[in-house]
């Protein structure tokens, strides 16, 4: 397991709760340059799909938020999508973000820098 800050912990937290919530296949949470966390679930509709992570930027972006500082994703996937690492990029708000991957048990499994 990979060391997460008590900032992070918290991101840990609520990507967990919001993906157990509804059963998703993913949950993400993002803590953006304020300081401000949201949280989101993998969206699966007819007539629309959104990643965890498209969902949780998308509810920053609304929320006004101008980029983010850290991303958890917790789930069964290995690695971030190459989709999912362009939209944190585009909203970086200039600096690096920090991801942390792990299952949906909360186990952070690897930590990168996007």
């Amino acid at each position: 397991m990979t060391d997460v800050s008590a900032e992070d912990k918290k991101l840990v937290t609520l990507a967990r709760a919001t993906r157990a919530r509804i059963q998703a296949a993913e949950g993400a949470a993002v803590r953006d340059t304020d300081g401000r966390t949201y949280a989101a679930a993998t969206v699966e509709l007819p007539s629309l799909q959104l990643t965890a992570v498209q969902a949780v930027v998308a509810m920053a972006v609304a929320s006004g938020s101008t980029g983010v500082d850290a991303c958890v994703v917790l789930g069964d996937a290995q690695d971030l999508t190459e989709s999912d690492a362009a939209v944190l990029g585009d909203f970086s708000g200039g600096a690096g973000v920090t991801v942390h991957l792990g299952d949906a048990r909360g186990a952070i499994a690897t930590t990168s820098i996007i």
